[in-house]
């Protein structure tokens, strides 16, 4: 029955993509967005409708009997990116972009709150809708919605991502860790300016920062276990406005992603020595601001195994495909700390149609065929996991 169900609401889903993303908005801006499901969501009946913050959304369904509560969530913003793709629902908003999926999160989270409000004669317990905002850009919505009390006595929570590496049709779930920690930090190295014609009478932030940067690289296999995921990268470096002046100051910022808890916290201390070992050899010093993001998404043995076991029942054991850990951060941990999660990518490309690239790039986008396995999976599992919790 609900994969009956879930075939009959395929143009409905697709039509909610589409608009969500021809109408793209950035973090913590989705007041349009956040309105147009809310509306929508009203039209479902049966449901507790509110908004935990200014531009997210959260809808109850309260089953016929008592039993456990589940949470389904999906990300809403899009991205500052300028698109490159020319089919006639591209974005109308200049230099915003849904180049990572979200405008498929939310309608299959729409078509999920539909067809299981149809459903609610057979529901025991509670499933709660989580249109979440601000997944790019930290803080990150997730963590506010927490604060608003989004989990108070929710049990469980999934989320799917919409992911182009993986070919559509197949869906994959990485046991444990899924997503790494990630976290940045922003570096000023203060030196001496000068004439470009006498750089010994100057101390050359560029040349210090050049040297930093080298030097950053000896964390992973000179600092850390070699086998440790984990990746420092210094991803900008301004300096300087003219070409016959050393300037006094350079800035520069990067990106931190690792895996393990007590790793994560060792990261700053070695950033802080390595800098200070080369600023003070040449007569420089150093500011440096460290900022702790988005924890590792860590998949839960149990919700994992249910939704693995939902996945097979379904679409067959070729469907499934179990991934690595990836490098990406992602604040849905923000839910998954607090009750026990699963995180699944559901897969989005395909060579045949030309939907090959990447995530964040101007010309992105899904073959929609995956917009009906999510939403399916996102009903069925919730089947099973208010049957099978412990």
């Amino acid at each position: 029955m609900i994969h009956e169900l879930t075939a009959e609401m395929r143009e409905k889903v697709i039509e909610w993509r589409r608009y969500f993303h021809k109408y793209p908005e950035l973090s913590f801006q989705e007041e349009k967005t956040a309105q147009f499901v809310y509306e929508t969501l009203q039209t479902f009946g049966n449901l507790e409708i509110s908004r935990p913050t200014k531009t997210s959304v959260m809808a109850r369904l309260v089953g016929q009997e008592t039993g456990k509560v589940i949470a389904l969530r999906a990300d809403m913003d899009a991205l500052p990116i300028e698109e490159e793709n020319t089919f006639d629902y591209v974005s109308q908003n200049k230099g915003v972009m849904h180049a990572c999926g979200h405008d498929g999160h939310t309608a299959m989270l729409l078509g999920a709150a539909k067809l299981l409000t149809k459903l609610k004669a057979h529901i025991q317990g509670e499933i709660r809708f989580l249109f979440q905002h601000a997944e790019e850009l930290f803080p990150g919505g997730a963590q506010e919605m927490v604060k608003a009390g989004v989990l108070d006595g929710v049990d469980q929570v999934i989320g799917i991502h919409l992911c182009s590496p993986i070919e559509v049709g197949k869906i994959g779930i990485c046991h444990g860790p899924a997503t790494s920690g990630s976290d940045t930090f922003d570096l000023k190295i203060l030196g001496k300016g000068g004439h470009s014609s006498e750089p010994h009478a100057a101390v050359d932030p560029i040349a210090i920062g050049a040297q930093v940067i080298n030097n950053l690289q000896h964390i992973v296999s000179r600092n850390l276990d070699p086998l440790e995921k984990l990746v420092v990268s210094v991803t900008k470096f301004h300096s300087g406005t003219a070409h016959n002046v050393i300037p006094d100051t350079a800035i520069l910022s990067g990106s931190v992603r690792s895996f393990h808890p007590d790793i994560r916290q060792q990261i700053p201390g070695l950033i802080e020595r390595i800098v200070k070992g080369v600023t003070e050899a040449h007569h420089a010093s150093f500011e440096l601001d460290y900022h702790f993001g988005y924890s590792s998404v860590v998949n839960n043995d149990r919700v994992r195994e249910i939704v693995e076991e939902t996945i097979i029942d379904v679409w067959g054991e070729d469907t499934l495909r179990t991934l690595p850990a990836l490098m990406s951060g992602e604040d849905f941990s923000a839910f998954s700390d607090q009750v026990p999660g699963c995180f699944i990518f559901v897969g989005a490309g395909n060579k045949e149609k030309g939907i090959i690239y990447p995530h964040h790039h101007p010309r992105f986008t899904i073959d929609e065929d995956a917009l009906e396995i999510g939403v399916e999976l996102f009903v069925q599992s919730s089947f099973k996991l208010l049957g099978q919790l412990d």
